[in-house]
């Protein structure tokens, strides 16, 4: 009996028969769909407590699966319809195609915003052809191979439908195919230039794709479609804090607080911009009325703790433990972990926090579904290629601007402190981790390198002389948004030291400095930081150690081929002695140093990462050897470090 043939029975109204068959397959085969068919049996049955019961054993599977948040809402819409009516919003919160969710709703409902929304959301599903009703469901069901060949299915029919295209791309951009996702919404807004949805959702690609002039453009001109919208005004607050206006971000932000006060997301995003420009306490205070205009928006919670210089009240700390026990989706729960781990470790009951710590990037880590072995291959390709050889031969082609200073190696090595002295310097811009160089390692690779043996970095073979040179003059350009007149400018994106050979054969007189730590402090506040993206090997303990130790033979293998260029900065060598490393890091500049560098705690600059309040103090030891207060419970890392 298949799943498939229990939900026929259910259409055939044979209950019992549906009901039995579900049970089988929940002893010999449990499952989502297993427990949610034997609950609308159930409820078909009038056994409600048994649907209930069900669902509870569903809930231990999923417990952000929106239909069965529906059948809770048909089973108590008799008997208790305010308890009816939360589970319907809970329906459509983690499934937004839930028809008879958005009915009830409207139907039970007396808030006016409820009836908007459903009204609102039912006109758009009936609108739909009913396989791309079913593709969003399946999207939000996560079952995004169904969906995808679902939605390509229909395409298939009809190329040039606008929603199928829309809804392809959001497909493509949970599969993290961000560049496909972008073109599949240039040809939708092609044949249909004023589809709303579609340019939202184009700006937010190029915002993933880190292409923030182009979305701050395209935001502007939404703004100008829709001037009192409030999603369009949050859209360019978005995009005009990604490229520095910050103030004029923060007047946007407000502006859709006083619109709508219960806006937790304008909240949560001005909270962000105020902790970037280095306003902790209106920070703090952002984010407080987030949670205050939705409790359940626990990335409020983690940018509290991501805050590092804030410390969570006991009474807040509850709050937060309770939460653990409400419908939360998984990114929510890694958030929640997360945040509950520094305040356990800020009130020093380490066990706690480690615990949290733990759950959080366990449930991170079946996420990403990072593949080490992956990487361990593409640090391989770069060392077989870029050999003395190549590598000399190479940087005689790039374009020769001086300008570029990188900061790279593995977050949480003290490279945004380092950044901070650096763009304290007249002649320094600080600027962000930028995403150039990843971008061209893509654009390289080819679309195709994903599921096949990588381009990259012998495709450099192919390319004419003058291809270096434009590359390296691509990254002057592209990069000028960032800066503010300097003669030389930072760029820290860390995992840019996997294309030092990339860096110096398109600009080889870029400076590079490589900042380190200590392996255990390094790899263990790795695992204690939820990154926002890009850093999928930071989840385990064995993923972390074989990272490293690719980082650490690829940058051996670096300062082979590129001797005395590359300059290595030690966390804890400018802790102890900050006055001769900071020298010694203008020694290799060539750069004369100022006195500002050395009170650059006093710099009232923008500082986008986690270390944003840190660099904003004197130097400090505090955290230098934090781990040790975790030992009991890192004997996996200590070994996996120690054998290497």
């Amino acid at each position: 009996m298949t799943i498939k043939n229990i939900q026929l029975l259910i259409q055939k109204g044979q209950f019992q028969a549906a009901l039995d068959a579900a049970n089988l397959m929940i002893e010999q085969q449990p499952c989502i769909d297993s427990f949610y068919l034997a609950a609308v049996s159930s409820r078909y049955l009038d056994k409600h407590s048994a649907a209930i019961d069900y669902i509870n054993q569903l809930q231990q599977l999923e417990s952000g699966y929106g239909r069965a948040y529906q059948e809770l809402g048909h089973l108590y819409k008799a008997q208790s319809p305010e308890v009816a009516l939360d589970n319907y919003k809970l329906a459509v919160k983690f499934n937004p195609s839930l028809v008879a969710s958005w009915q009830a709703i409207a139907a039970i409902s007396k808030q006016t915003s409820d009836l908007d929304a459903a009204q609102t959301n039912l006109d758009y599903l009936s609108r739909l052809p009913r396989e791309l009703v079913s593709v969003i469901s399946f999207t939000y069901e996560h079952k995004l191979e169904k969906a995808e060949k679902l939605c390509k299915f229909f395409l298939a029919k009809q190329p040039s439908h606008p929603e199928g295209m829309r809804l392809l791309a959001k497909i493509a951009e949970k599969h993290n195919i961000v560049d496909d996702a972008q073109l599949l919404l240039e040809a939708c807004l092609n044949i249909e230039a004023n589809n709303l949805w579609a340019q939202f959702d184009y700006i937010n690609i190029l915002h993933r794709r880190q292409k923030f002039e182009q979305a701050h453009q395209h935001a502007l001109q939404l703004h100008q479609q829709l001037p009192n919208d409030v999603s369009a005004i949050l859209t360019l607050a978005n995009q005009e804090a990604a490229v520095g206006l910050y103030e004029q971000a923060i007047e946007h932000y407000l502006q859709v607080i006083q619109l709508d006060s219960q806006h937790a997301i304008a909240q949560l995003m001005l909270g962000h911009t105020y902790k970037t420009i280095g306003e902790q306490a209106k920070a703090v205070d952002s984010y407080f009325a987030a949670l205050a205009a939705d409790p359940y928006i626990c990335d409020a919670y983690w940018s509290l703790a991501n805050l590092k210089t804030f410390k969570f009240e006991k009474s807040t700390i509850h709050t937060m433990l309770a939460l653990l026990d409400a419908p939360l989706n998984d990114n929510e729960k890694v958030q929640l972990h997360f945040a509950l781990g520094k305040a356990f470790e800020e009130s020093k009951q380490f066990e706690q926090a480690f615990e949290h710590y733990q759950l959080g990037n366990q449930l991170k880590c079946q996420q990403v579904q990072y593949d080490k072995q992956v990487m361990a291959n593409n640090f391989s390709l770069q060392q077989d290629f870029f050999d003395a050889e190549m590598a000399a031969q190479l940087r005689q082609l790039g374009h020769q601007d001086n300008a570029p200073i990188f900061i790279l190696g593995l977050p949480r090595t003290g490279s945004t402190l380092i950044e901070q002295i650096l763009s304290s310097h007249s002649q320094i811009d600080g600027t962000l981790e930028l995403p150039n160089i990843l971008s061209y390692v893509q654009e390289l690779n080819g679309r195709k390198y994903r599921n096949s043996q990588a381009r990259y970095p012998k495709i450099l073979n192919e390319l004419q002389p003058q291809d270096f040179q434009e590359f390296g003059q691509r990254f002057i350009d592209e990069t000028k948004i960032h800066r503010q007149g300097g003669m030389y400018f930072i760029d820290k994106m860390p995992n840019n030291f996997r294309h030092i050979g990339l860096i110096k054969s398109i600009l080889p007189n870029a400076k590079i400095i490589d900042t380190r730590r200590d392996p255990v402090t390094c790899c263990f506040s790795i695992f204690k930081q939820l990154f926002a993206e890009g850093q999928e090997f930071s989840y385990c303990f064995e993923d972390i150690v074989s990272y490293y130790n690719g980082y650490l033979a690829l940058m051996t293998h670096w300062h082979k081929v590129y001797p005395g260029e590359i300059l290595t900065v030690q966390y804890e060598q400018v802790v102890q002695n900050p006055i001769q490393s900071i020298e010694a890091i203008f020694d290799y500049l060539q750069i004369e140093v100022e006195p500002s560098c050395f009170e650059f705690f006093k710099t009232s600059r923008a500082v986008r990462t986690a270390s944003s309040e840190q660099v904003r103090q004197p130097i400090n030891r505090k955290g230098m050897e934090q781990w040790q207060n975790f030992e009991p419970y890192l004997g996996e890392l200590l070994q996996l470090l120690k054998s290497t």
